[in-house]
């Protein structure tokens, strides 16, 4: 099965966009701080999306538009199977940080390189924006950590308080651009 990427435009933004996408993840094990040190916790549960969850998302990327950030997906046909959104404001101390706010693939598309292709397209608008740096607060799950590790983020040197109030056990990386 062939993968195009390519933008999204806000007019390609609604509920039925997500309508073949299996957001799906069955999580048993999370990275937690513990007396201070990262470690790895038992914490099963299984991470999906519902319907008003759907339209949160469509809102908030309607807003990453409307601003300038980047909406970037994989289809596979006509159909969404993974996406990747960063806002358009830099922040941080310098102004270094773009905020790569999500980036999902689709449950029985993992492992095919797709979030990969995702990543790079976040860090080629990053670098255009004039970020020096690719700031993400990401979900605690084993599975997750490990995809990121693997592109090369690490923990980031200062922490967004906004992200750490709304996901405290999101684990907040950065990426040298």
């Amino acid at each position: 099965m062939e993968i195009q990427y390519r933008d999204i435009a806000y007019s390609d933004l609604s509920t039925e966009l997500f309508s073949a996408f299996t957001r799906t993840q069955v999580v048993t094990d999370c990275w937690r701080i513990v007396n201070g040190a990262w470690v790895i916790q038992s914490d099963p549960f299984i991470d999906d999306w519902d319907e008003m969850d759907r339209i949160f998302l469509v809102q908030c990327l309607k807003n990453t538009l409307q601003t300038g950030g980047l909406l970037h997906g994989a289809f596979a046909g006509n159909q969404l199977k993974g996406f990747v959104s960063v806002e358009s404001t830099l922040f941080g101390s310098e102004k270094q940080y773009a905020d790569l706010t999500s980036i999902h693939v689709s449950q029985e598309m993992r492992g095919l390189g797709i979030g990969r292709n995702l990543f790079e397209a976040a860090k080629r608008y990053a670098r255009k924006a004039g970020a020096k740096k690719l700031y993400i607060s990401a979900h605690s799950a084993v599975e997750t950590q490990a995809f990121y590790r693997s592109m090369g983020c690490v923990a980031a040197l200062e922490r967004e308080k906004r992200h750490i109030e709304q996901e405290p056990f999101d684990c907040q990386l950065e990426y040298l651009l």
